[in-house]
Formats: structure tokens, sequence, C-alpha cells
């Protein structure tokens, strides 16, 4: 598994993956005006692609494509990234289903988090959760995030208003040694 930048040759991938998971995304996706074939048809991964680069050059979002044996196998983006006396970020993330259980996502996360706190010198970061979503759950409660609110209708995904969970870590809570560590230590028998 690894991260690197979204590349414009990626639309098909990116399409391909997002069309062929609909059922396994579609519930936990903020509401989109138009039905899923058209939301995630290669014609709008231009846009993606633009608004992403504009966040990153701004530095108010963080993007990378994750990748599995070499392809296209889902995003994490640190995004909405707050400066100043809030030095935090929200992370949000999606995997191919079908590849799903290989811990590909908790490691993605990990790596996230501890280029947030090195490189991007954030000191919090956030993950907001549907309560129903055990599967997001479990990857940031397998990585030590800890529970710390429920937030009521907090955004409109799959056509309502929806409770979230919110789960943060904060620099203090992986140092010394960092959150890919910790993972990778958690794992070894």
């Amino acid at each position: 598994m690894t991260l690197r930048p979204h590349r414009g040759r990626d639309a098909r991938a990116w399409s391909e993956v997002r069309l062929a998971n609909e059922r396994w995304l579609a519930p936990w996706e903020p509401t989109r005006p138009q039905p899923w074939r058209v939301a995630n048809d290669v014609s709008q991964y231009p846009n993606l692609l633009r608004s992403l680069r504009r966040g990153a050059r701004s530095g108010d979002t963080l993007p990378w494509v994750i990748a599995y044996e070499g392809a296209f196998a889902g995003q994490i983006t640190l995004s909405n990234v707050v400066r100043g006396a809030f030095c935090s970020a929200s992370v949000g993330y999606w995997v191919d289903g079908r590849l799903a259980g290989r811990g590909i996502m908790p490691t993605a996360l990990a790596l996230v988090v501890d280029h947030g706190f090195t490189a991007a010198g954030l000191h919090r970061i956030e993950v907001n959760i549907r309560p129903e979503n055990a599967a997001s759950r479990r990857v940031v409660e397998k990585l030590g995030f800890r529970e710390e609110a429920l937030h009521k209708r907090f955004l409109h995904i799959d056509g309502a208003w929806r409770d979230h969970i919110g789960y943060a870590l904060t620099v203090e809570d992986v140092a010394p040694t960092g959150l890919v560590s910790r993972w990778r230590a958690s794992r070894t028998p």
C-alpha cells in the first residue's frame, strides 16, 4: 500500500472503482444533486482534481490516492486545515470495498496522521464517522483514536442530516514514535 498524489490519468481508475463501489460507499458519502453514475463518471474527475489541487496549493487540503499493488484503491484527504491556535485538520477517506479487511485503510490513515503531525506541523487530527459505519469506526479504534463527541445532524450524507461520532488524536497521543510505528507493532504476533 502506498500513498501518492492524484494524477490526471487516474480518471478512469477512479471512476471504475467508485462505480463498482456504490453500495459500499453511497451510505457514507455527502449528498449530491446528481445520481451516483453521473457524480462518479470519468468526466467528473478533472473537476475533483482541480479542487484538490487548489486546496493543496492554498494549504487547506492535503489529498492522496491510496494505491494497492500499484492500482488505484481509494482516497484519503486531510482537509479543513486550520493553523494558528487550533492547528488542526479533519481526515476523510474511502477504500475499494473489494480490498476491505487487508489493513489498507488503517495503514493509510496512520501514514497521513504521521505526515500531519510532522511535515504539516499539526497538533490535532479529527475523524468524524456515522455511528452506523462499523467498518470505519473499527479503523480509527484500531489506531487508538479517542471518541470525543456525538455531533447531532452534523453532515448532510446520503440524503439527510446525519449524526457523527467525533474521534481525535493529538501529536502527544502518538509521540515519540508515531502512529505508523504503533500500528505496525500492534500487527506483529
